[in-house]
């Protein structure tokens, strides 16, 4: 893979990782683009919710003032390779 393919744009999808605290339905799955959601708990033990998916950047804003809507904070975002 060269470079150049690896290379972030705004409209090429990349797969990320959002988590978020507390747990959500699966079942907004579609609402969140269609996005593989994993409750998982941090290290104290208190629920997190993880949204993994295929996102380009304007998909990506959009679930993030998503969230903010909601009132979720981020706990973190990160592009998983």
């Amino acid at each position: 893979m060269t470079s150049i393919s690896r290379k972030l744009t705004l409209d090429r999808p990349t797969t990320y990782q959002i988590r978020v605290p507390g747990y959500m339905d699966a079942s907004r799955s579609d609402w969140m683009g269609g996005l593989d959601v994993v409750l998982e708990s941090d290290n104290e033990g208190l629920p997190v919710t993880a949204l993994t998916g295929r996102l380009d950047q304007a998909a990506l804003h959009g679930l993030l003032r998503r969230l903010y809507a909601l009132g979720l904070p981020l706990i973190s975002v990160q592009r998983v390779d």
